[in-house]
């Protein structure tokens, strides 16, 4: 008797509650990855590159048994349950809006799906106020809900996997090069495991301290793993203690969590206003600066280094993600989902309820529960961030004869402009008053004190 485990944002065999109850009542697995034509066409290509590059490193630990087709879902999977005579199709369940209805759309057309475990360590939904089971809005009551909700041990990892020998015809891996001049992090569940591990040991009794400074490798890096699940929250979680260091980590992952589950209550909040009263606000249209603020010519070092990384790398530092998202909606006026479709073309970690979410986080329209209308200033967020200037030496070259206390304002110093850095396309001083002026013809989220200098 066979099952197939269907993966799809689970490209592991550790900790993988769907493969192992696919295992319990087979003689064999069928190990299927279906490539999804309108995912690929809407995805970025170093995430297709990184996808490729997963795929790969599953089929391996696979023993090169994995099924990769592209068509159809049901089609393919109809086609397989009867070659291989299949009794179910085991999978993680999905919540994101498009996955659910992918879900609901086999099950509508006769294929039975066994749903076991998710991409999250409590499930989207699980998590509710206990005075009237309605979702949480706000992060810290989320974080400390969730944390006395609990989750499960990690599943256990199979010793051996019996599975089905595909033919050449079951073989289509997909070619996705990494595009020319970007360097991508090493991909599949034998990675993540490493670089968590190293992460362990050298960072995490840190986090706490560290995780703000863009300059150096005080992060985990996992969210791409987290993105494709070469590596579950659950794995992560179960290394922790409870000293400060180790509860900064542990929500993190809870804000990932917390995204999600927000999305899944609001899934029209991936495009639209999580506060509908922000579509209202007088906002700019896209031109000459957007295209700046892509290229990583702004003429602010520390949004500039970051949006280099990003093009280059296909991750940008989550300090940085917050900076340059503040800088494209505050400071150019822009609205938010530019950005987040930016983010989304580049991204190896795209998530669409993390980055949507993010975004509108500093954006001010989503779940914030700040009093004020936060807006980053980019010149102190590059001198508290990255005081010695490496991080902006290391993607903008043009600054890197300046000295520490020149290259966050090159306008200041004569040899600022020396190697052909831009001129600044705005005056964030002024740009933040009239980000704060739109914000009152709106009458929406007023500051309960004067203005101060930003954050």
């Amino acid at each position: 008797m066979r099952n197939i485990v269907w993966f799809r944002r689970d490209l592991r065999i550790g900790d993988h509650p769907a493969l192992v109850a696919a295992m319990e009542n087979s003689d064999e697995i069928v190990p299927v990855f279906i490539l999804d034509k309108q995912q690929i066409s809407e995805a970025g290509s170093k995430l297709l590159a990184y996808m490729s590059n997963s795929l790969r490193a599953l089929d391996e630990s696979l023993g090169n048994r994995l099924h990769i087709i592209e068509g159809d879902q049901v089609e393919v999977l109809k086609e397989l349950i009867a070659l291989y005579d299949v009794k179910e199709v085991h999978i993680s369940t999905e919540y994101e809006r498009y996955g659910a209805q992918r879900d609901a759309r086999v099950e509508a057309a006769g294929i039975p799906l066994v749903r076991t475990g998710s991409p999250y360590a409590v499930a989207p939904g699980r998590v509710v106020k206990p005075s009237d089971a309605t979702p949480y809005k706000v992060y810290t009551p989320f974080y400390k809900a969730w944390c006395a909700h609990g989750w499960r041990a990690p599943a256990p990892t199979p010793k051996e996997i019996k599975a089905a020998k595909p033919s050449d015809k079951y073989r289509a891996f997909p070619d996705f090069p990494v595009p020319a001049g970007t360097t991508i992090i090493e991909a599949g569940e034998a990675a993540a495991l490493k670089r968590f591990k190293e992460f362990t040991k050298n960072g995490l009794d840190s986090y706490d301290e560290n995780r703000n400074f863009a300059g150096i490798d005080g992060t985990s890096k996992m969210s791409s793993y987290l993105k494709f699940g070469e590596i579950h929250p659950r794995t992560l979680l179960a290394n922790l203690g409870e000293s400060k260091a180790h509860d900064t980590f542990r929500k993190e992952i809870a804000w990932r969590e917390f995204y999600a589950d927000v999305l899944f209550n609001n899934p029209h909040t991936d495009t639209d206003y999580y506060a509908p009263k922000f579509k209202e606000m007088r906002y700019d249209k896209p031109g000459k600066q957007f295209t700046a603020w892509c290229e990583g010519k702004t003429g602010y070092p520390f949004v500039d280094a970051a949006m280099r990384q990003l093009v280059v790398e296909g991750w940008m530092h989550n300090r940085t993600r917050m900076v340059v998202a503040s800088f494209l909606v505050k400071d150019l006026h822009l609205e938010w989902q530019l950005g987040e479709r930016f983010f989304a073309e580049h991204l190896t970690d795209y998530d669409p309820a993390s980055n949507a979410h993010g975004w509108q986080w500093t954006a001010g329209t989503g779940t914030d529960a700040s009093p004020y209308y936060r807006v980053f200033n980019p010149i102190e967020q590059g001198r508290r961030f990255d005081e010695n200037g490496d991080y902006i030496r290391k993607y903008v070259p043009e600054l890197a004869h300046l000295s520490a206390a020149e290259i966050h304002e090159p306008w200041l110093f004569l040899d600022g402009y020396s190697h052909g850095y831009p001129e600044r396309i705005v005056d964030h001083a002024v740009e933040r008053i009239e980000s704060l002026e739109r914000l009152k013809e709106i009458k929406a989220d007023k500051p309960e004190q004067p203005p101060r200098p930003s954050s």
